[in-house]
């Protein structure tokens, strides 16, 4: 029985997306438009981190969190708009990995900003340090696959921390998030390092034996 409503549940959903998808489609709106208000949305976020102070914190955390949900339907919808429209591009893929960066960065710019006018600054640094290993995690994949081809390793991606960042607003949990997200992207970044050493010699090892067989 849970089976078949779980089931249910998702195809209505299914449906429900596809039926947006279509009158998104219909409406020929540019899929760039789309991704650009996903940024929108987080800075929205990133704000109500930003104002949130000791007395109304948890509510202004959850907040947060419910708009970062909100803003996971443009990015679910973009990519399908411009399969539906036929406005897949490379530019559009080059445009959505640059808005995704900035769409990143802002939520943890905004808990940047709470902690500094909180006077907590040991948080304000791991906020920081936070937004830099992000941006790196997504760096370090897209420079080894720009050499190797393909470069999946890791764990913190982009999904799983803005899992963590929802759940972390709406339990207002944020402060041990942020070190689960630090420790995890830093190991991801140091295991896609070593992957993309190892793929690079073994393709220069190869290169020096094919040179040497001719």
């Amino acid at each position: 029985m849970a089976r078949t409503w779980t089931s249910a549940f998702g195809r209505a959903c299914g449906v429900l997306l596809d039926a947006i998808v279509r009158w998104l489609a219909l409406s020929r709106i540019n899929p760039n438009v789309l991704t650009f208000m996903g940024l929108v949305v987080n800075t929205v976020a990133a704000i109500l981190f930003g104002y949130a102070n000791a007395e109304n914190q948890a509510r202004m955390f959850r907040y947060a969190g419910l708009v970062i949900i909100g803003s996971g339907f443009f990015d679910l919808v973009d990519g399908q708009v411009a399969r539906a429209t036929n406005r897949v591009t490379r530019f559009g893929a080059f445009f959505d990995s640059v808005i995704d960066r900035y769409s990143d960065a802002s939520q943890f710019f905004g808990l940047l900003l709470f902690y500094g006018r909180g006077d907590r600054f040991f948080y304000v640094g791991l906020s920081a340090y936070v937004m830099i290993s992000a941006i790196m995690v997504s760096y370090s994949r897209a420079r080894a696959e720009s050499l190797i081809g393909s470069c999946r390793v890791g764990f913190m991606e982009r999904p799983e921390r803005l899992v963590l960042v929802i759940l972390g607003a709406l339990l207002n949990r944020m402060a041990p998030v942020l070190w689960v997200i630090a420790i995890l992207s830093t190991i991801t970044v140091i295991h896609r390092i070593q992957y993309t050493w190892f793929r690079t010699r073994m393709m220069e090892a190869a290169s020096t034996k094919a040179e040497q067989a001719a």
